[in-house]
C-alpha cells in the first residue's frame, strides 16, 4: 500500500498582526495634496473656499521667515505640554484610586460620571473668571479637559485585569503592592495608553479653543486672526501645525506602548 504524501499546513496563528505597510501612507497624503492642488489651479476649488497647498506652504515658509512659527508654536506647546502633563498624573492617580479602593469608587465614579460628558469649552468663561484671561485659565481647560477620559481609561483598564491573575497572585503570598505593581498596572496599560491618545486629541481641541480667548501668541490665537481677516492659507497653514503636532503626540505615545507593552509580542 503506498504511503500517503504528507502536505504542509500553513501556519494561521497571525493573531491578526497588522502588516507594516510603510508606504501607503505618504503615497495617499500625496496623491491627496496633488489631487487638491490639481483642483484649485483648474477652478473647480474655488480659492476663497480652500487655498492650494503650495499657497498654504507659502504661508508656513513666511511664518518660518518671519520668527512668528517658534513664538506660535513656543506658547502652545508650553500650554499642551504643562496642562496634558497635570491632567494625566491627576487621572491616572484619580482612577486606579477607583479601580482599587471600593470607598474611592462609591464617592467619585458616580461624580465623573456626571462631568464627564459635559464640554469642557462650555466651562472656558468659568475658568477665565477663577483664573483669570492669562495661562491658568488656558492651562486649566486642557488639564481638566484631559482629566476625565484619563480617569474612566484607567479605572477601566483595572477592571479589565484577569481576576483569575490577582488570585493565583493572592495565592503565592503576594503583598498588595507586589499585585498592583506586577499585575494590575502592568494588565491595566493595555487600556491606560491608548486612553493617552484621546486625552491628547482633546488637549489639541481646546488648546485652540483656550488660544482664541484673549492670547497674543499661540496656533489658535493665530487661526483666529487669519479666520477674521479672511486669509485662508494662512488659517490651513495653522490647521496644517496643529496636525503635525498631533501626529508628533502619537507617534510619541506609539513608541511608549511599543515599549511599555512588548511582553504582548
Amino acid at each position: 500500500m503506498a504511503e500517503k504524501q504528507v502536505q504542509p499546513v500553513p501556519f494561521r496563528g497571525g493573531g491578526f498582526t497588522a502588516r507594516k505597510l510603510g508606504l501607503v501612507g505618504p503615497l495617499v497624503f500625496v496623491a491627496i495634496v496633488a489631487l487638491w492642488e490639481i483642483g484649485c489651479r483648474t477652478g473647480v476649488i474655488p480659492p476663497l473656499v480652500l487655498p492650494a497647498p503650495s499657497e498654504v506652504y507659502a504661508a508656513l515658509a513666511r511664518l518660518v521667515e518671519t520668527g512668528l512659527i517658534w513664538d506660535h508654536l513656543g506658547a502652545s506647546l508650553q500650554r499642551l505640554v504643562v496642562g496634558w502633563s497635570l491632567g494625566t498624573v491627576l487621572g491616572v492617580a484619580v482612577g486606579l484610586s477607583i479601580g482599587l479602593f471600593s470607598l474611592a469608587r462609591a464617592g467619585l465614579a458616580p461624580i465623573v460620571a456626571a462631568i464627564f460628558p459635559v464640554p469642557k469649552i462650555a466651562l472656558l468663561p468659568l475658568f477665565v473668571i477663577w483664573f483669570g484671561i492669562g495661562e491658568g485659565s488656558k492651562v486649566a481647560t486642557i488639564l481638566f479637559g484631559t482629566f476625565f477620559p484619563t480617569v474612566v481609561a484607567t479605572y477601566g483598564g483595572v477592571d479589565n485585569v484577569d481576576r483569575t491573575l490577582i488570585r493565583m497572585g493572592q495565592s503565592f503570598g503576594l503583598s498588595w503592592f507586589s499585585i498592583v505593581r506586577k499585575i494590575i498596572l502592568p494588565g491595566a496599560l493595555p487600556a491606560i495608553l491608548p486612553g493617552f491618545r484621546i486625552s491628547a486629541a482633546i488637549a489639541i481641541v481646546l488648546l485652540v479653543a483656550a488660544e482664541m480667548i484673549g492670547a497674543e501668541y499661540g496656533i489658535g490665537a493665530y487661526i483666529l486672526l487669519a479666520g477674521s481677516l479672511m486669509a485662508t492659507d494662512e488659517l490651513i497653514a495653522g490647521v496644517a501645525i496643529l496636525s503635525a503636532i498631533g501626529l508628533v503626540v502619537n507617534w510619541l505615545i506609539g513608541r511608549a506602548e511599543r515599549a511599555l507593552l512588548a511582553w504582548r509580542r
